[in-house]
């Protein structure tokens, strides 16, 4: 089962914004009061609402219909949770409803803009009223409200997040439920993500990466010294403020270690990201510990320094299939400009087998600093040392692994080849001299 909880950010709208009347958007929308169709239009235009969630409102209404139950546009919008009441009231120029009072749908809260959506939640941006402060709301639809997994995922996600307390991770603030809406309130991070600079097509300087993802393996250590594995670490999961301070975001599949129950509910199912995801993950072990987050965020400081993801291929099950089997093309073959550090670093978070990565985040950080200050890894270099001595005690050919070595470069390898070939020259012609002087 793949992960399906987008990021928070503000969902981007690339189509143009239709006028919405009573003759509908393209022939989606059922007639409406002009009120209703301004609030629509203005929903639209503010991004409360994306144009995919009013067709399939518009569905749902003309089915409604269709039996006879005839529902205005606007209540089926709230109904589908892809708007509220307050939000409507707003854009229809009422700010109060008939008791005097802000009209509410998670009390404490006024939601004010959407700013994200995925396939199990919609996130606004919104103002808790005790403390006049902005924070996000994360709301399950009433349509996933009926479904005890995606509820227990989304509770679960809420407990993960509100047992950690680190600067590097979006911070928890409360989850409850009312009027059937399940939700989840969590600090507010204005800025992008990773994910968005990287689709805009930015490939990060060494030195950026290396910070950013430092940020990030503090956040893993916290969690992991917490019991806690988050098991989706990628781009879209790591937001940054416009100050460039990185967070953790979206426990969606974190998952306690100690969790033997849901560890045997999920085995032989794959959570996680295909182009991020961690062999043993694929396999669905039963199994899974903090090294499954060490791959995953080797695979997101990849993408980040090559904008390539390690392994692309037509379909998911494609993608995951080079994460079991195909050898890792070296970020630094791709990236010239990488550091054979930095390139020794991602290929040993990424190794295959897991006792073959970083025994856990502090040796992470702790090569992460080295690099950063321009030094060798400690950690990789060791383990090319170890194959190197183990390959010549068999008198074999040690088969070096590239996680942790990086060749001479070409020119290197070419003056050496000079170096030798003058020096077999000048003992030729020495040789020939006194040959000569020999005969005389």
């Amino acid at each position: 089962m793949f992960s399906d909880l987008r990021d928070f950010q503000q969902t981007r709208e690339q189509s143009s914004i239709g006028r919405v009347d009573r003759r509908g958007l393209g022939n989606t929308i059922v007639a409406e009061s002009p009120e209703d169709s301004q609030a629509i239009r203005l929903a639209l235009e503010r991004t409360y609402l994306t144009h995919d969630e009013l067709r399939e409102a518009s569905e749902r209404a003309r089915a409604l219909a269709s039996n006879g139950r005839t529902h205005p546009l606007t209540d089926v919008l709230v109904e589908l949770g892809f708007v509220t009441r307050t939000q409507l009231n707003r854009l229809q120029g009422n700010s109060e409803d008939s008791g005097g009072r802000p009209a509410q749908q998670i009390p404490g809260y006024q939601l004010q803009k959407k700013i994200g959506a995925g396939a199990m939640a919609v996130v606004y941006r919104a103002k808790q009223i005790s403390l006049d402060r902005v924070v996000a709301v994360k709301v399950l639809p009433k349509k996933l409200s009926k479904n005890h997994e995606f509820v227990e995922r989304f509770y679960k996600e809420g407990k993960a997040a509100a047992a950690l307390n680190h600067n590097n991770i979006v911070q928890a603030i409360d989850v409850g439920e009312s009027g059937g809406f399940h939700y989840f309130v969590m600090e507010y991070v204005e800025g992008s993500t990773v994910y968005d600079e990287l689709a805009d097509g930015k490939v990060y300087a060494e030195a950026e990466a290396v910070r950013i993802i430092r940020q990030v393996a503090e956040a893993l250590l916290h969690a992991h010294d917490k019991g806690i594995i988050h098991r989706d670490v990628k781009p879209k999961n790591i937001m940054l403020t416009k100050a460039r301070v990185a967070k953790l975001a979206d426990m969606g599949l974190a998952r306690a270690v100690t969790d033997v129950e849901a560890a045997m509910a999920e085995a032989g199912r794959a959570y996680g990201t295909p182009y991020y995801i961690s062999p043993e993950q694929i396999r669905g072990e039963l199994h899974v510990d903090h090294r499954a987050d060490t791959y995953s965020m080797g695979a997101t400081l990849y993408h980040m320094v090559t904008g390539r993801v390690p392994f692309e291929a037509p379909t998911p099950s494609a993608v995951m299939h080079k994460h079991l089997k195909e050898t890792l093309t070296p970020p630094d073959h791709i990236n010239h400009n990488l550091t054979g550090g930095c390139a020794a670093m991602i290929e040993m978070m990424m190794a295959k087998k897991r006792d073959e990565r970083y025994p856990s985040c502090r040796e992470v950080l702790e090569d992460l600093d080295l690099i950063a200050r321009g030094q060798a890894p400690h950690y990789a270099q060791q383990k090319l040392g170890h194959e190197v001595l183990e390959g010549l005690s068999t008198g074999q050919a040690a088969e070096v692994d590239r996680s942790a070595y990086q060749p001479p470069p070409k020119e290197t390898q070419g003056g050496v080849l000079i170096t030798v070939l003058g020096g077999v020259a000048a003992i030729s012609i020495l040789i020939n001299i006194i040959l000569l002087a020999t005969r005389r």
